[in-house]
């Protein structure tokens, strides 16, 4: 084992960075969500921190090559990986407030947190093989076993974190776990030179302390935070302000998702999702509706309760998003109630159910939805499964100023490439002043599959309020029509984002 000892440190470095990399989706999603724009941050920040570690360890290792110096190498990795673990919440609070634009945040916050150690893994590889070299004629040799080793490291590291460690652990016990490691591994080296020996303990000790003195403090904290498959969940207690009333909130990476009331779960917090209960007046007397994203699972629990005769399908990609409002948002076990844990998308593709509406509800980050959601194919799948009166509901959030709904006027335009009528509902701003136009809110986008024209006046006084909500002025159709082949969702939504 001594003699491969640098063979193993070469491996774990090369698996403890890819871990290291995926959990920090995690730490940026609750500040930035889960968009093209952080992986894109992500992977370019570490990728060249990774480069300036190669050339600073290369350039070290012809200084001075003892196993003294990779020791230091790997306890400043995991002394900024500690840091990374710790002060996250407090760097990323200052840059959301004292950066401007959007990707500078990103990029400013992966730089921060992800930088620093990321160089000193990088450190790792050609200090390493300096040490390992014993004469020039198998130094190409040792370089290539060294790279390879430190590949299959960063594969299996990506498997073991993706598939296992951040689902099951959390991102934060992740990071205390790989600072470990290297703590571990640094202390192993120092005591290859005794007279080190002390001073090597102390300093395990304490950053051994440092660990369990943070996570002891973690569990004061009254929320509930969650890594999931696929997204970092926060559910907390707090108060609606529209009403006054305790209600427990769900948010998913960077947005409040989903809600209930506490002292009675006997209606919808967000106002948006009353809007759905329009399926009422657009297509009285149906008995099927599907619901693509399914989040605290907020309005199929409205559906059970309000159309008991009805049935509800809802598509989650993420189960452990289930389980989570199974324990802590009252879901039911329904006879009426069928869920599917799987890409909206994919489902759409390939069901052969009909239904009488259809309730779209996905985001992956602050105010975008998946792209493949929102493209003329799903819209065409949307409008093939829906029954001959059927009606599509659509949460947007968009202002209603030119410069800033780029993504409102394109999804209006690829809705309107399909069904012959598509209507929108501002539900917080239904007529706004200038100033009000540039404000976001929720709109309730509409498309009817039938082309008899509906009437937007009801003797239910509720839906009658919804109905008076109905966007009356002209808003330009004149956005490309979004494709799976040309879909820049993101781009659009990140040119107003601040």
């Amino acid at each position: 084992m001594k003699k491969y000892y640098l063979e193993l440190i070469v491996f774990f470095a090369g698996a403890l960075t890819m871990i290291f990399e995926l959990s920090g989706v995690r730490v940026m999603g609750p500040y930035f969500g889960t968009s093209i724009f952080v992986w894109t941050s992500l992977i370019g920040i570490i990728l060249g921190s990774l480069s300036i570690g190669y050339w600073l360890g290369g350039l070290v290792s012809l200084k001075r090559a003892d196993y003294i110096i990779l020791s230091w190498i790997l306890l400043l990795a995991s002394f900024f990986i500690l840091i990374t673990a710790i002060s996250n919440n407090y760097i990323l609070i200052r840059v959301v407030k004292y950066i401007p634009d959007f990707r500078l945040k990103i990029v400013v916050s992966s730089i921060v947190l992800f930088g620093p150690a990321s160089v000193f893994l990088g450190m790792v590889l050609p200090y390493a093989v300096k040490l390992k070299i014993i004469d020039l004629q198998t130094s190409g040799s040792t370089v290539g076993n060294f790279y390879a080793l430190s590949t299959a490291g960063s594969i299996i590291g990506t498997f073991l974190a993706g598939f296992f460690l951040i689902p099951v652990y959390g991102f934060a016990n992740i990071l205390y776990f790989i600072s470990a490691i290297l703590i571990v591994q640094s202390f192993l080296l120092f005591i290859r030179n005794k007279k080190l020996l002390q001073s090597a303990i102390t300093i395990f000790l304490a950053l051994f302390l440092v660990f369990f003195w943070i996570r002891s403090s973690n569990k004061k904290h009254s929320y509930i935070d969650v890594d999931t498959q696929y997204n970092r969940v926060l559910i907390y207690n707090t108060t609606d302000i529209n009403t006054g009333r305790p209600i427990k909130m769900l948010n998913v990476n960077d947005e409040r998702s989903s809600a209930m009331f506490t002292d009675k779960d006997d209606d919808l917090v967000f106002e948006v999702l009353k809007y759905y209960r329009l399926i009422d007046h657009f297509n009285p007397g149906f008995k099927k509706s599907l619901m693509i994203g399914g989040s605290g699972y907020a309005f199929p629990k409205d559906y059970l309760r309000k159309y008991p005769e009805a049935t509800i399908d809802v598509v989650e990609i993420d189960p452990g998003l289930t389980e989570l409002a199974k324990i802590h948002f009252n879901l039911p076990d329904d006879p009426m109630l069928s869920i599917y844990h799987e890409d909206g998308r994919t489902f759409l593709n390939r069901t052969d159910n009909k239904y009488d509406a259809v309730f779209m509800d996905a985001y992956k980050s602050m105010i975008t939805i998946p792209y493949q959601l929102t493209t003329k194919e799903a819209v065409q799948r949307i409008y093939e499964i829906l029954n001959i009166n059927g009606v599509v509901f659509a949460n947007l959030i968009s202002s209603l100023d030119k410069k800033n709904n780029q993504f409102l006027r394109a999804e209006l335009a690829t809705y309107q490439s399909v069904f012959p009528q598509v209507y929108l509902f501002a539900v917080q701003y239904p007529d706004p002043s200038e100033k009000e136009k540039e404000y976001f809110q929720n709109i309730m986008l509409v498309g009817l599959k039938s082309p008899a024209e509906p009437r937007f006046i009801s003797a239910d006084a509720e839906l009658n309020k919804y109905l008076q909500h109905r966007i009356t002025g002209e808003i330009q159709n004149d956005q490309e029509i979004l494709t799976d082949e040309y879909a820049p969702v993101e781009y659009y939504t990140s040119k107003v984002l601040k």
